[in-house]
């Protein structure tokens, strides 16, 4: 079969084109959108939908597939399409709890009901989706897994709701998983999943009773919804008294869209005109839903008046458009054996390294317990005996004399609940030594903080193409209008988040060694990104500590804007949040003096010394008689003892 539309670089006879539009065909029509997006590519699957446009982001498939590669990526698609058909986003919004591992699992049972619902209905869905569920866990290394500390809560919840809604076992990648958790799971609300099979097919119902089940798990407070339907109901209604549109929808979530699952024989027929009809997406990433969703949580009441339309656009900076930028985790972007293979490879490049800054963490370990322990006051009328002036009460006895008893009393250290996060620079300048003794030094100050009990971010940008991306080619597309702002597609990289232990996020910085990964830096977004992730947070101490080793520099960006423009952009982020965030700011440059930017920096020459300087700057936030908040550092030092 001769392909038509040949795309520039394409196989003019790739076998695997026919398939990829029929799969393409086929998720459209199970989804009843005709303007899906959808793209083949090497990186994790994913689905975005932001209303207005909808892309989805499938494997490339071999180019000789096996029967498992087929229904591997069928499964993908029938997943989306599935989500996209069954799925009210709206109400999900609505409906979804607080927390960040209560909306875990909700998304994950929200996705296994939707599922659930094609699966009864096509034995070839159902095929499909246990093919990519197996593929998908044993790419997560969950089949031996043995502790419930590496066991997703989410995962194993959404096998067992997947098994009481359609009967099927879980994948055999995941019945460690789910075993581990069962007994505790149906101990604590058994009762309750059992009542999920009742409401299958409405999206608001199976969500309330997923809410019970959150509530039994202890994950959040019993009955969130019930008392408050009316109000739920009331606040729909428009000023004008008509109601929201997506109200008389969330019963009905398997027919939107014109989607009918009970017409099997018709969707094969338009799987063929499907195919015929698909248009590929162009090529670049997407960024994860679950980000999206990050991004829209609530901010906390005591925040200070720091809008993100105020601080990301900023006077007289823009993006021409965001829609190419992707906010992504670390294990998203290769496979977990690249990422241990990656690791090792930078373990096995600092071994000597690692034990200098070992010292120095253990140095700053000291300092935060010893804030942590308790005190005690001396010297007191009542209180708890204090035997080391015993010795002084005996001698006077003898002299003839009678000194009073000395009593002591226990009293705590106020020592604040803090978040840290570590921003890395992830730009082209920055490989080799640098990068990786940046890589070693956030896992070792990540591992001791969490012993501290001080929980600890780590977040890496650049971009993802050299020279502009997809931003650029849209640009150039649109007539290329003058002042188009920043011309390139972000990449923001989380490396490690504040809620995960160090255990698990721990092969991640090895993602910094990969060949490609580093490219440029517009520093400004990625700042004002890691501060609104800060901001987001409950902790009453946020620390954020940038490190860079160059200003923010994207030459596509530079070319069409004035010289300054992405600099300018990176002194009002950092003046905003200097002057009106409860966030503490510090940097670190390596070979590049920041403190013209920053009130509170540091300049080192050799990158063999960030390990000092992050510990000891560390170390005088965390002092009781540290500097203040707004104390500038040295403009440049040497850190001769750091080796020490």
């Amino acid at each position: 079969m001769t392909i038509t539309n040949r795309k520039p670089g394409q196989p003019e006879n790739s076998p695997v084109e026919p398939f990829k539009k029929a799969v393409a065909g086929a998720l459209r029509a199970m989804a009843g959108k005709d303007e899906i997006e959808v793209q083949f590519a090497a990186d994790r699957p994913s689905l975005v939908d932001a209303g207005d446009v909808v892309r989805a982001r499938l494997p490339e498939p071999p180019r000789k597939p096996t029967a498992r590669d087929i229904a591997i990526l069928r499964g993908h698609a029938d997943s989306y399409a599935l989500k996209l058909a069954c799925h009210d986003e709206k109400l999900h919004r609505r409906l979804m709890p607080e927390g960040l591992e209560a909306r875990k699992v909700f998304e994950a049972v929200e996705q296994a009901r939707c599922d659930a619902i094609g699966s009864n209905r096509m034995m070839g869905v159902a095929s499909n989706l246990d093919a990519m569920l197996q593929d998908r866990y044993t790419k997560a290394n969950l089949a031996e897994v043995n502790d419930l500390a590496n066991a997703p809560i989410e995962d194993a919840l959404a096998m067992m709701v997947r098994e009481r809604l359609t009967g099927a076992k879980p994948p055999e990648a995941a019945r460690r998983l789910t075993e581990l958790w069962r007994s505790d799971i149906e101990e604590k609300a058994g009762k309750t999943l059992d009542m999920l099979a009742g409401s299958l097919e409405d999206q608001q119902a199976f969500a309330k009773v997923v809410q019970q089940i959150l509530a039994g798990l202890g994950m959040v407070e019993a009955d969130p919804l019930g008392s408050d339907d009316e109000d739920r109901n009331d606040d729909k209604q428009d000023d004008d008294g008509e109601q929201d549109p997506q109200e008389g929808e969330s019963g009905e979530a398997e027919e939107q869209d014109g989607f009918d699952l009970e017409q099997t024989d018709a969707l094969q027929d338009d799987m063929s005109e499907g195919a015929q009809e698909a248009a590929d997406a162009p090529p670049g990433d997407f960024p994860d839903e679950s980000e999206m969703a990050d991004a829209e949580e609530p901010a906390e009441a005591s925040r200070p008046p720091v809008s993100r339309d105020s601080m990301r656009d900023g006077p007289g900076y823009k993006a021409y458009t965001t829609r190419f930028d992707e906010t992504i985790a670390a294990e998203d972007l290769c496979d977990a054996e690249e990422l241990d293979r990656l690791r090792a490879y930078l373990d096995k490049q600092l071994s000597n390294l690692q034990g200098v800054v070992g010292r120095l963490a253990n140095r700053l370990q000291r300092r935060l317990l010893a804030q942590q322990n308790r005190s005690w006051e001396f010297d007191l009328e009542e209180g708890s005996l204090d035997p080391s002036r015993l010795t002084r009460v005996v001698i006077d006895d003898m002299r003839g004399s009678f000194a009073p008893l000395s009593f002591k009393r226990e009293k705590d250290t106020n020592f604040r609940d803090t978040v840290v996060t570590l921003l890395i620079d992830n730009s082209g300048s920055m490989r080799g030594r640098p990068i990786t003794v940046a890589a070693t030094c956030a896992d070792i100050l990540a591992r001791t903080l969490e012993r501290c009990g001080v929980k600890v971010e780590i977040l890496g940008f650049t971009t993802k193409a050299w020279k502009g991306g997809q931003s650029r080619e849209y640009w150039l597309q649109s007539g290329k209008p003058a002042n188009p702002g920043r011309l390139n597609d972000l990449r923001h990289v989380i490396y490690k988040s504040a809620d995960a232990p160090w255990r698990r996020a721990r092969r991640n910085l090895g993602l910094m060694m990969r060949e490609g990964l580093l490219k440029e830096n517009i520093d400004g977004e990625a700042l004002d990104w890691a501060h609104q992730r800060l901001l987001a947070r409950r902790e009453q101490r946020r620390i954020l500590m940038m490190i860079s080793d160059g200003a923010p520099v994207d030459d596509t960006t530079l070319s069409v804007n004035s010289g300054n423009y992405l600099e300018k952009h990176l002194r009002q982020i950092i003046e905003q949040i200097e002057t009106r965030s409860p966030v503490e700011l510090i940097a670190i440059g390596i070979g590049h003096d920041v403190t013209r930017y920053y009130r509170r920096a540091v300049t080192i020459v050799d990158a063999e010394e960030l390990g000092g300087v992050m510990t000891e700057k560390l170390a005088e936030l965390f002092s009781e008689n540290g500097p203040s908040a707004q104390t500038a550092a040295p403009p440049t030092r040497r850190m001769a003892g750091a080796r020490a």
